[in-house]
């Protein structure tokens, strides 16, 4: 059974207002779930260089996936570590202040251990896996990958061995003097929002006869 925590680890503690600190797993996997994609840090050449890639959590395993000559990917297997982050924008926290005004955020820091994943069945699934997360029930709407596409597309998988998350929201935080001040404070909600669909006009999308499949349309369904 796993432990309820993934920190403080020595890589993920939070010491920079730790008031907002979590370690609890069930948080930090639901922001990770959440998240609709991820950045992974390397070291190529010497310069830390970040790339924002597609993520795909099972259990304590966080997959990613590039291509097979990405410098960043390579550098994380090289490595056998990695560090990958999110950040779910939730609003704006506007105080009183420029000093005390932020952003309403949802964050993560995961760091673990890193391989490839050459199994073909496990490939096939995480592939199919991260189809899924983009829309959840599209990969069972389109054609399989061929062994070429397989071929090019790296998968590695990440092992959270700890974690942390940061958590801001509620209302602001303004000095008791700024209080009395006659200027608007509060917070604006954000959200990630779709809008109609727009058909390609190509092959057999040209007569405009094909349906929209179910996957958009359940998508369409959370508006």
């Amino acid at each position: 059974m796993s432990s309820p925590n993934l920190g403080p680890g020595p890589s993920t503690k939070i010491r920079r207002l730790p008031d907002k600190a979590t370690y609890d797993s069930d948080a930090i996997f639901s922001i990770l779930d959440e998240a609709r994609y991820c950045y992974v840090a390397g070291i190529v050449d010497g310069l830390a260089m970040a790339l924002p890639t597609l993520h795909a959590r099972e259990g304590r395993t966080l997959y990613l996936h590039g291509n097979r000559s990405n410098a960043i990917m390579k550098a994380v297997l090289d490595a056998g570590r990695a560090c990958v982050s999110v950040t779910i924008y939730d609003g704006m926290r506007l105080a009183r202040s420029g000093f005390e005004s932020s952003i309403a955020y949802r964050s993560v820091v995961v760091v673990g251990s890193t391989r490839s994943v050459e199994d073909e069945a496990e490939r096939a699934r995480i592939l199919d896996l991260f189809v899924d997360m983009v829309l959840p029930g599209r990969a069972s709407e389109v054609r399989p990958m061929t062994q070429k596409e397989t071929r090019l597309t790296l998968v590695v998988a990440l092992s959270i061995d700890e974690a942390s998350a940061k958590v801001s929201q509620g209302p602001t935080e303004d000095d008791t003097d700024d209080q009395e001040l006659p200027i608007w404070s509060g917070t604006v909600p954000a959200h990630l929002s779709f809008d109609e669909p727009v058909p390609s006009r190509d092959g057999a999308m040209a007569a405009g006869t094909v349906p929209l499949p179910a996957s958009v349309r359940r998508l369409l369904d959370l508006r």
